[in-house]
């Protein structure tokens, strides 16, 4: 059988990294055991927000000048209970928006179905599931606004989860 060089080459360190002192642990069952948990863990780093890709799009349509539609436009600021329930209410809104787009051909359309998607997905991944409580307000409640100030507030909002 044919040993290759660099096969050699990289065994020799291993095994020297392996004995050393400070991979002792992985030479025992937890330390393989913390070793793989460690390797393995979502990422979750402190900087990540789920809702990234939805701020990418909403940047990339803020600007719109084609997109012309009064939404209900949730307050950035509502109790932090009534979060979830805001987060629905924008994205519901985000529906409104795919069908003017569709109606007017917009030049955005395809950022704001990712946004509508994007959000959509994550409520379905992190299984949100919100209760009403009797401070939070329906989606038709708040008042509308035009598109620029629903975005502005759109990018609050997530923001604010992604502190």
């Amino acid at each position: 059988q044919k040993t290759h060089p660099k096969s050699v080459c990289l065994q020799y360190p291993l095994c020297r990294l392996l004995n050393s002192h400070c991979f002792c642990l992985l030479k025992n069952g937890m330390g393989l055991i913390i070793f793989f948990l460690c390797a393995y863990v979502p990422k979750t780093e402190a900087g990540h927000c789920r809702w990234a890709e939805v701020l990418k799009d909403l940047e990339r349509i803020k600007t719109s000048k084609d997109i012309d539609v009064s939404l209900y436009t949730a307050n950035a600021d509502e109790d932090e209970e009534c979060q979830e329930l805001v987060m629905r209410c924008f994205f519901l809104e985000t529906e409104v928006i795919i069908q003017e787009c569709r109606l007017k051909n917009c030049s955005k359309t395809q950022d704001v179905w990712n946004i509508w998607k994007n959000g959509n997905e994550n409520f379905e991944k992190n299984k949100l599931t919100s209760t009403k409580s009797e401070k939070c307000k329906e989606c038709e409640e708040y008042e509308e606004k035009n598109f620029t100030e629903f975005v502005e507030n759109f990018v609050k909002v997530i923001q604010r989860d992604c502190k």
